[in-house]
């Protein structure tokens, strides 16, 4: 999940602020060394996070684009200059910019907004926009909430009170709002001085940037590892009381299976698992494993002291690793209560491969094609062998015990051009009767029984008038008949839209009118 670290530059940041010692400190100061708090720790717990950095004033620059690389994102941050006055929303809209443009609107992103509180003054100040955010048009809306799902944690070099003696913290309370409530605001408890800075940003890396650790089980062997990023917690909407669902830190594997017979299932989250080893030093530091290509990606085996690489040591999930990958399977392993996902082996590039984590949607059968979970068992206590005697045959997918129609003749609407094509159809059938009589008022009925369904009385009289609209319209070489049917229809289709259950019925199918053309056109067509 990548992050944007958006940092506010402008002159009310040079703001001094009394601290203990002699050295002279300004607002930007303490924000710097909160960053350099946040990055540190990425850069020993997070090495796999993207962060890009983007400076703000009345303008806004991309300082650092997307890397993993905090050596080049700590220079950039001692390095910025002070500008004028604050205009948020410009910035808002490069942060959307620069993530649609590298991520796609599909990817989860974190923005970390750091300020002290003063959002500027007159017009492109907060309180300006969003004092007029519901006057605009298209062109000029608002850029929140994104178009890609975020997470907006705004850090305010400023205590509480001091935000609480004009509008600043209702207005980022709105701006957070804005985004879906994803998020939230930190301010500064106490004094402000190095010491709570670091307690504000220490609260940001436990909610947002603490590292999931489990421990990896499968029979007798197990492994303690990394899962990235953290899963999120999962909200069943169906439930009557819904209660958000944990992944648990102990996973265990269930069963292997053909990755042929997984196929592509679909997941709610895809995640990495890093093997680690604890160091038996004195300082039991966590260590990346990397052993066929099981451990880190290629900008990891840098020699760093967070990052020194454990080989050596025999290590389960390398072995998993590298028997999924060789053997072309895939290992489903229970994440919680009634909850199942899958292990797999992932190439990123010809000569490097991570061992992948895809959740599934909780529930024992998630993969219908597979049946329930829990009551796959292994091949061998089958009467014969499901896959035969030389793999050539699966036992998937299993076929349901009802067979299922997919042949519903069930109308649905979802745009606008849907409806026009149905409304068409009618019409073109309408302007070459008596020919198309059959099909005329099949697509007739199948449109007035959605309309019923829904309750869409103003689209019947609207094809009423459209079909009066078309008799008068007949040319004078017309069929005699297509008159007499077409206002025929229209009739009905009027008498239906009254809501009289005596022409309204659902059941009800509005049939060809009879007339002494109608015997009299099918017999000499049959000449």
């Amino acid at each position: 999940m990548p992050t944007v670290v958006m940092m506010d530059v402008s002159l009310s940041m040079t703001r001094p602020v009394v601290v203990e010692s002699s050295e002279e400190f300004q607002r930007k100061n303490l924000a710097i060394h909160g960053l350099t708090m946040l990055f540190e720790h990425m850069a020993t717990n997070y090495r796999l996070e993207f962060t890009a950095l983007l400076a703000f004033s009345s303008l806004w620059e991309l300082m650092v684009p997307f890397t993993r690389d905090y050596n080049t994102l700590q220079e950039a941050l001692n390095n910025l200059e002070d500008y004028d006055k604050t205009c948020l929303e410009s910035a808002l809209q490069g942060v959307s910019n620069i993530v649609q443009q590298e991520w796609g609107s599909g990817c989860p992103c974190q923005v970390v907004l750091v300020t002290d509180g003063s959002l500027g003054i007159g017009r492109g100040s907060l309180r300006h926009s969003l004092q007029t955010i519901k006057q605009r048009g298209d062109d000029k809306k608002f850029p929140l909430p994104f178009l890609f799902p975020s997470k907006l944690y705004v850090m305010c070099i400023a205590s509480a009170e001091e935000l609480q003696y004009g509008d600043a913290l209702e207005n980022l309370e709105q701006l957070l709002n804005l985004n879906g409530g994803e998020g939230q605001i930190f301010t500064m408890e106490g004094p402000l001085c190095l010491k709570n800075v670091q307690s504000m940003f220490g609260k940001l890396i436990d909610q947002a940037y603490s590292p999931f650790h489990a421990v990896l089980r499968c029979g007798n062997l197990s492994s303690d590892v990394q899962v990235f990023p953290r899963p999120e917690p999962v909200q069943l909407d169906e439930e009557v009381d819904p209660a958000p669902r944990t992944i648990l830190t102990d996973l265990e594997i269930v069963g292997f299976i053909e990755i042929g017979d997984i196929s592509s299932p679909p997941v709610l989250s895809r995640h990495l698992v890093l093997p680690i080893a604890v160091n038996k030093g004195p300082s039991h530091q966590l260590k990346y494993v990397d052993e066929l290509g099981a451990g880190a990606p290629d900008d990891m085996e840098e020699d760093s002291s967070s990052t020194q690489m454990a080989g050596k040591s025999p290590n389960f999930c390398v072995l998993l690793h590298g028997s999924l990958k060789v053997e072309g399977m895939v290992a489903l392993v229970q994440l919680g209560p009634d909850w199942f996902g899958m292990l797999y082996s992932q190439a990123d590039s010809k000569k490097k491969s991570n061992l992948m984590m895809s959740l599934f949607e909780p529930g024992s059968e998630p993969l219908p094609w597979l049946g329930k979970i829990p009551q796959l068992g292994p091949t061998s206590d089958a009467a014969e062998n499901p896959y035969g005697e030389d793999d050539s045959k699966s036992p998937f997918p299993l076929q349901p015990k009802n067979k299922r129609s997919y042949a519903q003749n069930v109308t649905v609407w979802i745009k606008p051009s849907g409806l026009q094509t149905d409304v068409q159809k009618i019409l073109r059938n309408a302007r070459k009767l008596p020919e198309k009589t059959q099909t005329f008022y099949k697509e007739l009925n199948r449109l007035r029984k959605a309309a019923l369904a829904f309750g869409f009385w103003e689209l019947l009289k609207g094809v009423a008038d459209l079909l009066e609209r078309e008799c008068t319209l007949l040319p004078d070489t017309a069929h005699p008949d297509a008159a007499f049917q077409l206002s025929h229809a229209a009739q009905q289709l009027k008498l239906a839209s009254t809501g009289d259950s005596q022409y309204a019925a659902f059941e009800h199918n509005i049939t060809p009118m009879l007339t002494d053309f109608s015997g009299g056109a099918g017999d000499r067509d049959r000449l």
